[in-house]
């Protein structure tokens, strides 16, 4: 279908970033930087689990976000996220404020509610406003497409990681 062609696209796209990323990852990257694309790898692989499963079922597994949230955790105790437990657990706050409020007003699902918290966990209380951003944008696209389709109802997680995917691609600017 046109979701999942665009989803597979989406990974294909991800996965040809890494390559190149690779590459430029012997001139200039430093240990921090190769932990942070373990860690985008690792949560990127959940993510299309994610999108696989909500385009199936409409649902989204527990077990991922907590993952993603233990990963944020360990991760940042480790020193590989970049950001201290402090941050990682205002991160948490923020992502609860804002899931909530998509939960309470926008009606989003309870499971793309989670899936934001373990995000904003894993980015940060800044870095969660930039994969809001993302998946804003991605969000209006996958609405027009609903649309068109005559869908009242769609699939959100592919929003969620196109967010995430970048917000990735924004730090790795940034570096």
């Amino acid at each position: 279908t046109l979701a999942e062609s665009g989803l597979l696209r989406l990974v294909v796209a991800y996965a040809s970033s890494l390559c190149v990323l690779s590459h430029r990852l012997e001139a200039y990257a430093t240990w921090w930087f190769r932990m942070f694309l373990l860690v985008a790898s690792i949560v990127a692989c959940l993510l299309v689990w994610a999108c696989l499963h909500d385009l199936q079922t409409r649902e989204i597994p527990d077990w991922i976000s907590v993952l993603i949230g233990v990963v944020a955790v360990v991760s940042s105790l480790l020193g590989w996220l970049g950001i201290s437990i402090v941050w990682v657990l205002a991160g948490g706050v923020v992502g609860l404020a804002i899931a909530y409020a998509l939960f309470r007003f926008a009606k989003l699902g309870g499971g793309d509610g989670k899936l934001i918290i373990a995000i904003a966990m894993l980015v940060g209380p800044v870095g969660i406003l930039i994969v809001l951003f993302g998946m804003a944008i991605a969000g209006g696209v996958l609405s027009l497409i609903a649309m068109l389709r005559g869908q009242s109802d769609y699939a959100y997680v592919p929003a969620i990681t196109a967010g995430f995917v970048g917000y990735v691609g924004f730090v790795h600017f940034l570096v």
